[in-house]
């Protein structure tokens, strides 16, 4: 007998169990009963199951109040691995998704987002999901501000292909990059142009931009007095920038928000900030996000936050070399890799740099060593081989 026919155990007893949190949320969970089911459903079996559970699941969530609802969560999310973006919006309201998003519980933040991450299938989706300001926002802040290291690292997917899949540029050919640690990048997921909204709605929404900066520069009631959370959010930041820039570099490293009909004005660890007069005059009318955070976020003095920011350096310039090749796009790397080395004062990003053809994969390390030179000053090249 094949084993997508065996019946699932415990079926009827779940949906009764179902029925009653459904009249009375404050009931008592029968954990067990909820794993013995999730435990044995497969691709094969989930589909008949989905309008019967899934409703009832959505309808409990939403007005549960005994705490963390992993149980729940845990199992709404297998049911919906076959569910897609829209389909869930007609039974999970915008609201709803943005209560999961603050909850405290980092599964119902874990849910929510598997929900957004849907978005990232299809172009049209990543736009019906851009224009739900209040979802992107309650997202943004879920990403940046959560403590829990899961939902950060999810986060930073879902942003990722989001934007991935809503790029209004053609996609490269496909390939793959070892990037620094040995870790290998798919460039792109896309095999089509999107929409552009998700980035503009990100990056041109003022209300969006404004919350994106003010927590990752302590100005922001999660993040303000709370220096670990703080360099969290900026960790998580820097860990999807190189990925950005893969992916649209212009859209990161310009500006996108007007403040009184001037360039944004950041601010630096807590203190008001902007960026430097030749990162402005070369970022084509104000520097961008990625200059902001390469250049400006991280208070060097917090070592940890230090070593974040080396390591970011060394994903971006290795994720740089193998995208799209232009003179204005290597002349803007090799502005922000000097401005970055000039603040340097321990040597410690330009001992990283120098080193990390040592450290790639040898068929790569040759054109790395040579794309260093490209873009480092060339007095601090002469010891690459």
């Amino acid at each position: 007998m094949d084993n997508d026919s065996i019946p699932v155990v415990g079926l009827d007893e779940l949906d009764k169990h179902l029925d009653d949190l459904v009249s009375d949320p404050n009931l008592p969970l029968n954990a067990k009963l909820f794993d013995d089911v999730e435990l044995q459903l497969t691709d094969s079996n989930i589909p008949p199951l989905i309008p019967r559970f899934l409703p009832k699941l959505t309808a409990i969530l939403q007005q549960y109040t005994q705490g963390d609802p992993a149980v729940l969560a845990s199992l709404t999310t297998k049911l919906l691995k076959p569910v897609s973006f829209t389909q869930v919006l007609s039974l999970a309201s915008e609201e709803s998704l943005i209560e999961a998003l603050n909850s405290p519980a980092p599964s119902a933040n874990l849910l929510s987002l598997t929900v957004l991450h849907k978005a990232a299938a299809t172009p049209a989706d990543a736009a019906i999901l851009s224009s739900m300001t209040g979802l992107v926002a309650a997202f943004i802040r879920c990403w940046l501000a959560v403590p829990a290291v899961e939902v950060g690292q999810k986060g930073c997917r879902v942003l990722g292909d989001l934007l991935d899949i809503d790029c209004p540029l053609p996609p490269p050919p496909p390939q793959s990059s070892t990037i620094s640690g040995g870790t290998t990048m798919e460039l792109v997921l896309r095999k089509s142009p999107g929409t552009g909204r998700m980035w503009q709605r990100i990056l041109g929404d003022q209300s969006i931009y404004t919350l994106l900066l003010s927590i990752c520069v302590g100005r922001h009631p999660d993040t303000s007095g709370n220096p670990k959370q703080l360099s969290l959010a900026q960790g998580r930041l820097l860990g999807v920038l190189p990925r950005l820039a893969a992916l649209n570099f212009q859209a990161v490293t310009t500006s996108h928000v007007t403040v009184s009909g001037v360039t944004p004005v950041h601010a630096t660890n807590g203190h008001a900030g902007g960026h430097s007069s030749s990162s402005q005059s070369r970022g084509g009318g104000g520097g961008g996000l990625l200059q902001f955070a390469a250049l400006e976020m991280v208070d060097k003095r917090d070592v940890l936050m230090h070593l974040s920011l080396v390591d970011f350096f060394e994903a971006f310039i290795s994720l740089m070399r193998v995208t799209e090749y232009s003179s204005q796009k290597v002349e803007m790397i090799r502005t922000i890799v000097r401005e970055a080395l000039q603040q340097d004062e321990g040597g410690m990003l330009k001992g990283a740099l120098l080193s990390l053809p040592d450290r790639t994969v040898p068929d790569e390390a040759d054109e790395l060593r040579r794309w260093l030179r490209e873009i480092m000053p060339t007095e601090m090249t002469v010891t690459l081989r």
